[in-house]
């Protein structure tokens, strides 16, 4: 008899190991994403967070180990299937030259779509609930590559959206935009984790806006989860020695009461 698992977005990885030829990225890593919050993945250059992020979706095939989506194996789950249940924004995704923003939103729907049921009112609706969403109906016409790269990642959103999995996974979706952009696509990733209650978990390089947006933090070095939790629990001086090699003092942000990292001046301007 087949147990019937509740479908909740919880996602976890047991004796995780992922790589590139010979090298392993990732050695027998284990973590569990939290269902129903914002998790951001932060640590320097190459500790192996992008990866992480492409095993947990299976881009990438594990050496060794799993990655469950409420307890169930995602290597045994039918691509099909695993397209409702999970998408993946990539860094720098690329949009077929000349497509407008309606017709890259509406691809979010193919893993809704089969051979008896094409496009349906279902589908209409959705991704007009995605447009409105991330704030980009009146650019419904608009060819993609005539927007703005902060107008570009919200479409990229919705895309992923449209697809409504329960479990979304964003790449570095704040790269190459500038500050008020970067917070735009922030709160708009916040949003989604408490109005429909979908797991969320992105990589960021900011780990002050990892701490201000992101209700846990999985803080990677060499390759391993070298901390997990709470912003407050997870970003201590030591921690951002550690997996930074930054000394710092950290602070409660005066906004939110969320860890404030401020670095040590390696070198100071005499005045």
């Amino acid at each position: 008899m087949t147990q019937n698992i509740a479908q909740t977005g919880a996602l976890s990885a047991r004796g995780l190991t992922v790589g590139y030829g010979d090298r392993d990225v990732l050695r027998s890593l284990a973590l569990d994403v939290e269902p129903g919050r914002v998790t951001a993945i932060v640590g320097a250059n190459a500790s192996g967070k992008s990866t992480l992020l492409r095993g947990l979706a299976r881009i990438m095939r594990p050496k060794a180990g799993s990655v469950l989506l409420d307890g169930v194996d995602i290597a045994r789950m039918p691509a099909a299937q695993l397209a409702l249940r999970l998408g993946m924004l990539p860094q720098q995704p690329v949009a077929p030259e000349g497509i407008s923003v309606a017709d890259l939103v509406g691809r979010g729907r193919h893993p809704h779509q089969r051979w008896f049921r094409q496009w349906s009112p279902a589908d209409q609706a959705a991704v007009a609930a995605a447009m409105h969403a991330t704030g980009i109906g009146h650019l419904a016409h608009r060819p993609i590559d005539a927007l703005s790269g902060g107008q570009r990642q919200r479409v990229w959103i919705a895309l992923a959206l449209a697809q409504d999995p329960d479990v979304l996974l964003l790449d570095e979706p704040t790269s190459f935009l500038d500050l008020s952009h970067q917070v735009d696509v922030l709160d708009l990733v916040a949003s989604l984790g408490e109005e429909r209650d979908r797991t969320v978990v992105l990589v960021l390089h900011d780990l002050n806006l990892a701490c201000r947006y992101a209700d846990r933090l999985i803080a990677m070095r060499e390759g391993e989860v070298h901390a997990s939790g709470a912003p407050s629990e997870v970003v201590t001086a030591e921690t951002v020695r550690e997996v930074f090699g930054l000394d710092c003092e950290v602070v409660p942000d005066p906004l939110t009461s969320s860890p404030l990292v401020l670095p040590a001046a390696r070198h100071r301007r005499h005045r």
